[in-house]
C-alpha cells in the first residue's frame, strides 16, 4: 500500500500533468489560430503525452492499491502576443513538470518509498529531453524573427525538435 503522504503528491503531480495537457491543447490552438500548423501538429501532441504522464501517475497509484484523486484544473492561458511568447510558455510549463516531479521525488526518498522512487526516475530522465526540446524551441524561434525564417521553422519544426 502507498503512503498517503506520496499518494497526495501524485495526485497533485499528476492534476499537474493533466493542467499541462490542457494547456498544450490551448497553445495548439493558438498556433493554429495564427498559421503555425506545424507547431501547433507538435504542440497537440505534446497535449497527448503529458496526459498519457497523468496516467502513469494514476496507474502507479491504483497498482500500490490507493484510489487516485484528480485536483481542480484551472484553465489555460489562451491568448498570446506572438510566437515566441507560445515557445515560451512551453518551456515554462516543461520546467513547472520538472519542479513538480523533483519535489515527488524528494518525498519519495524522504519516506523510503522505493517503488515510487523507480517509477519517477523515469520521469526525471523523461523531464531532461522535454526541457532540452522546449530550450531549443526557444532558441530557434528567437533565433527566427523575420516571417520568412519563422514560416521555415513552423514548417520544419517537428523534425527539428525530434517529433515526426
Amino acid at each position: 500500500m502507498i503512503n498517503n503522504t506520496i499518494k497526495l503528491a501524485i495526485d497533485k503531480q499528476a492534476t499537474h500533468e493533466l493542467y499541462a495537457a490542457h494547456s498544450y491543447s490551448a497553445l495548439s490552438m493558438w498556433c493554429e489560430a495564427n498559421d503555425y500548423g506545424g507547431y501547433a501538429k507538435f504542440f497537440k501532441q505534446q497535449a497527448a503525452e503529458e496526459f498519457e504522464h497523468a496516467e502513469k501517475f494514476f496507474d502507479h497509484a491504483l497498482e500500490r492499491g490507493a484510489l487516485p484523486a484528480i485536483g481542480a484544473i484551472s484553465a489555460p492561458k489562451s491568448d498570446y502576443q506572438d510566437l515566441l511568447s507560445v515557445a515560451e510558455a512551453a518551456l515554462a510549463l516543461e520546467q513547472a513538470n520538472t519542479a513538480g516531479i523533483v519535489a515527488v521525488y524528494e518525498l519519495s526518498l524522504a519516506e523510503k518509498d522505493y517503488p515510487s522512487q523507480s517509477m519517477l526516475q523515469w520521469f526525471i530522465s523523461e523531464q531532461m529531453e522535454e526541457e532540452s526540446w522546449a530550450e531549443s524551441m526557444v532558441t530557434k524561434t528567437k533565433r527566427a524573427q523575420c516571417s520568412g525564417a519563422l514560416l521555415y521553422l513552423d514548417r520544419h519544426i517537428c523534425k527539428e525538435l525530434g517529433a515526426d
